[in-house]
């Protein structure tokens, strides 16, 4: 138990010190040195490290990951932005529109992925209309994590929830839709209250060329996106005909790769699969703690029951340690403890928690820290006590909300 103990703790701090500026450990390699330390010591073999590996999740982010990179390659995405931001003729409409735009796309793509590519496209557009970037990249980085609340396949924290509890697409969208709709209009709201000045100001000018280096392809987009309303209809209607929400991912994956007209070796270059290896090295690090007994510890003496003080301690618990240690890692570290726990509350409790806490600061979710690496490429700098001044205020009325609304679910009978 001492060898897991101590080789757990590493992992989870090599993981945490990899959102560090300056510090040279990525935490996929943290995972995987974590999984190979667990086999080399002894406490899991080979083979149990293997059947450690959640394939479920895995196969569901892959096959959401080759979806959007084949949406990406063909310039979807940047269609999406482009025709959204062009809209906005005042700081408050492209503030709306940024927000609304990033929301709802987290809620059905992967919201890393949404981020990383709204990211430049929005610095163009408030280049082009002389307004400071900041506030609109902090309103975009906490619009992806507030919208992906909703989905199963809106993050990668919500994906594990998904497929290890069971809980349906539609049971999971039915619960944390509205958390998720209220989150974002108080976003907007608070953003507004913030930043009042900035956004009751004229833009100073608008250039007609503000997306140019941005090609997209019709005709291939036309191609996709049919079979893109499909796999959500089908995401909808897996428990009533019972499909597998991964093996759906899957099959949209291979349809896009021979349908699609981007070549499938440049869609598969595009999957982030040193995501899916520190996936797969996290899997096998719990699996082993919790062979070796280290979890015990924590189900006999703590309890957390599947009501509202239990969605309240989940929220607020997960809220503050995902900035230690981020969402993903968060939510692997108790679904071993959540497993005794029956009914849904608790689940959707820690994904509406470890989702919205990590707009508490920058490093409190991967989305914040894409956002922010991604505008220092730009040569726009996002400071960490702006990004808390937001994120504390947001954090702390999102997070509220979300226990109101799940406790009156949870008191309505509904969730269960």
């Amino acid at each position: 138990m001492l060898k897991a103990a101590v080789i757990l703790i590493l992992t989870y701090i090599g993981v945490a010190f990899t959102r560090l500026p300056g510090v040279n450990v990525d935490r996929s390699s943290a995972a995987f040195t974590g999984a190979v330390l667990m086999i080399l010591a002894g406490v899991l073999t080979f083979g149990a490290a293997v059947g450690a590996i959640d394939f479920n999740t895995i196969a569901l982010l892959l096959g959401m990951m080759i979806l959007v990179s084949s949406l990406k390659v063909v310039g979807f995405f940047d269609l999406l932005a482009i025709k959204s931001l062009s809209l906005a003729r005042t700081p408050w409409r492209l503030l709306v529109l940024v927000i609304v735009a990033t929301a709802v796309a987290s809620a059905f793509f992967v919201n890393d992925a949404v981020v990383l590519l709204f990211t430049p496209i929005v610095i163009r557009a408030c280049r082009a209309r002389k307004v400071n970037p900041v506030p609109y990249l902090i309103a975009e980085a906490m619009a992806s994590n507030i919208g992906s609340t909703a989905t199963i396949v809106g993050n990668p924290q919500n994906m594990l929830i998904g497929v290890t509890s069971g809980i349906s697409f539609t049971r999971f969208f039915s619960y944390l839709f509205p958390v998720s709709l209220v989150g974002t209009l108080a976003l907007i709201l608070i953003m507004y209250v913030l930043y009042r000045k900035t956004f009751q100001e004229g833009f100073h000018g608008l250039s007609t060329a503000e997306f140019e280096g941005h090609s997209y392809d019709t005709g291939a987009i036309k191609r996709l996106v049919p079979i893109l309303f499909l796999v959500m209809i089908a995401f909808f209607l897996s428990s009533f005909f019972h499909l597998s929400v991964p093996v759906i991912a899957l099959a949209a994956a291979a349809v896009v790769l021979i349908v699609g007209k981007a070549k499938p070796s440049t869609v598969i270059k595009e999957v982030d699969w040193v995501l899916l290896l520190f996936f797969a090295g996290l899997f096998v690090v719990i699996g082993a703690a919790h062979q070796a007994g280290l979890f015990d510890v924590f189900i006999n003496r703590i309890t957390i029951t599947p009501d509202i003080k239990g969605i309240a301690s989940i929220c607020a618990a997960s809220t503050l340690i995902s900035q230690i240690v981020s969402n993903v890692p968060l939510t692997m570290l108790l679904l071993p403890i959540l497993k005794n726990v029956p009914g849904d509350v608790l689940w959707i409790a820690l994904a509406a928690g470890a989702t919205l806490g990590g707009n508490l600061t920058i490093i409190g979710a991967v989305a914040n820290i894409i956002v922010v690496e991604g505008a220092a490429r730009e040569g726009v700098k996002v400071r960490f006590w702006e990004f808390l001044k937001v994120g504390l205020v947001v954090t702390v009325v999102t997070v509220g909300l979300a226990i109101l609304i799940l406790g009156a679910e949870y008191w309505a009978g509904w969730l269960r």
